[in-house]
């Protein structure tokens, strides 16, 4: 019996991922950490509610067989930069950090497609820096997805990214071969995937948009 740690699941895919981790056999036990609860009644979960910029104070409860982190903001809701990178690649980092000093195998991440340390553009390079420095950290199964656009219904209000997902629903039937990666993707795939690369070795890393929906395919 298993027990996960989830980073985010107050958001769209980690709220995906807490539920099928709830129903699945193999986890005995969930802590979440993050600063609110997310007003679920199960045995299984542990709740931790805590700073994420100080996930270093809670060390000693930080223990678990895989970490699963589905941090991530948005420019439209964290608009000041310093705090965007505070969020998107600190909390990543300070969790594979903390996840190698106490010897926890699995890290996977949420990324996203086009995530580059050398972009010149601010999103991209956050993403790609983060990556860089989890990977850094040597756990010895890191996997790092990078989805495109990512659907499935939010709590909160998005106007741009619901007006881009209307847009996408008509034209990912269009984008075919190479552009297929760019199709947006349900959240409950990715956290399908998600559960079946930390519970199968798989040969890759950094693992796109198309193929996190294969695996999600083939595990169902």
């Amino acid at each position: 019996m298993k027990t996960a740690i989830i980073l985010g699941a107050t958001g769209l895919t980690g709220g995906e991922l807490l539920h099928k981790l709830l129903e699945d056999d193999r986890y005995s036990k969930i802590k979440l950490f993050s600063r609110s609860s997310i007003g679920v009644k199960n045995d299984k979960i542990e709740e931790h509610l805590v700073d994420l910029f100080e996930l270093e104070k809670h060390s000693k409860d930080f223990v678990a067989d895989e970490v699963f982190c589905c941090i991530g903001t948005t420019q439209a809701k964290t608009p000041d930069e310093e705090t965007y990178y505070k969020i998107d690649h600190g909390i990543p980092v300070g969790a594979a950090k903390l996840a190698k000093e106490n010897k926890i195998p699995r890290f996977i991440v949420i990324s996203a497609l086009g995530a580059d340390p050398d972009s010149r553009f601010f999103y991209n390079r956050t993403k790609g820096e983060m990556e860089r420095d989890v990977l850094a950290q040597g756990i010895p199964e890191t996997y790092i997805f990078e989805p495109s656009l990512i659907a499935g219904n939010r709590e909160e209000s998005r106007p741009f990214e619901a007006a881009w997902k209307k847009v996408m629903s008509v034209g990912d039937h269009l984008l075919l071969g190479p552009l297929k990666k760019y199709r947006s993707i349900h959240a409950g795939s990715i956290a399908d995937a998600m559960i079946y690369v930390a519970n199968n070795k798989y040969a890759a890393t950094r693992i796109e948009s198309r193929e996190i929906r294969e695996i999600a395919e083939s595990y169902r």
